[in-house]
């Protein structure tokens, strides 16, 4: 059966978001498959992912009825109202990247990406943030994340996507790496 990638538009996908973002839980995850496999750190609830969704749906991988793919897009503005995003905002709004101070970007914020354990190793990941980025890309300047240290698994899919580390967070007890993918084309940027 066929994966395709599209925009949340149904209540069942966001159960399928939260069905999966279970499955993947850290802290419900042995360390050895944690390493092996990566892992996803915050847990969202149903009524955020439904605030999230009101404000600028989400991307997700579909199989049949089932989400196999998520990436979850979130506002800067929606961030504002969960204690781990807020943190990833108000460290991203420090940050600079090749001396332009990122509050100067129009930026979204993927707050959290997941693929099922049976889907991974196909590039999902990229095809995920392919498809973000194409729907977009014409209204923000790029995308940020975070990805745990302790999750060098989701560090390279991030760099193979496109993305680049332009600092760290500590919070949670974890240090993070924040991540962009520049969709306005680093020529745009000055050279640091």
């Amino acid at each position: 059966m066929t994966v395709i990638i599209k925009r949340v538009s149904e209540q069942a996908e966001l159960l399928g978001i939260k069905a999966l973002q279970q499955a993947n839980l850290g802290r419900f995850l042995e360390a050895a498959e944690r390493e092996r496999e990566g892992f996803v750190t915050a847990e969202y609830e149903l009524g955020y992912l439904e605030q999230m969704q009101r404000a600028c749906p989400s991307v997700i991988a579909k199989q049949g009825a089932s989400v196999v793919g998520y990436a979850l897009v979130v506002q800067r503005e929606t961030g504002q109202d969960h204690p781990l995003l807020s943190g990833l905002v108000a460290a991203t709004d420090r940050q600079t990247l090749r001396g332009v101070p990122l509050t100067a970007l129009n930026y979204i914020l993927c707050g959290q990406l997941c693929v099922a354990k049976s889907h991974r190793g196909g590039g999902l990941t990229a095809a995920l943030y392919g498809y973000f980025g194409e729907e977009l890309s014409r209204r923000f300047d790029c995308v940020v994340t975070d990805v745990a240290r302790d999750n060098p698994r989701s560090l390279r899919a991030h760099l193979k996507a496109g993305f680049e580390v332009f600092g760290e967070l500590a919070y949670g007890g974890l240090v993070w790496d924040l991540v962009l993918c520049d969709w306005r084309g680093r020529a745009h940027l000055p050279r640091g």
